[in-house]
């Protein structure tokens, strides 16, 4: 087993405590939210290549058809 100091020891438990926290909770789920919402901005380019349209996009990934109609003119701003 490694050998842990004891500072080491109270350090992880802190953190472990920490981890415990409503706000840590709740920051970290608000972190996995975005990180999901980024994903399917990211992924809106490759379907409309594959020639899915704006509506069928909107409704695969759960989003508006506004968001899905912006990111679409970016994507293609000489049409």
């Amino acid at each position: 087993m490694n050998n842990i100091n004891p500072q080491e020891v109270e350090v992880m438990f802190e953190l472990s405590a920490l981890k415990k926290t409503r706000f840590y909770q709740e920051a970290k789920e608000e972190g996995v939210q975005e990180g999901r919402q980024e994903a399917k901005f990211e992924a809106m380019p490759k379907m409309l290549e594959l020639g899915l349209s704006v509506q069928q996009i909107a409704q695969a990934l759960d989003l508006d058809v506004a968001q899905v109609q912006q990111v679409a003119q970016q994507a293609r701003p000489n049409e």
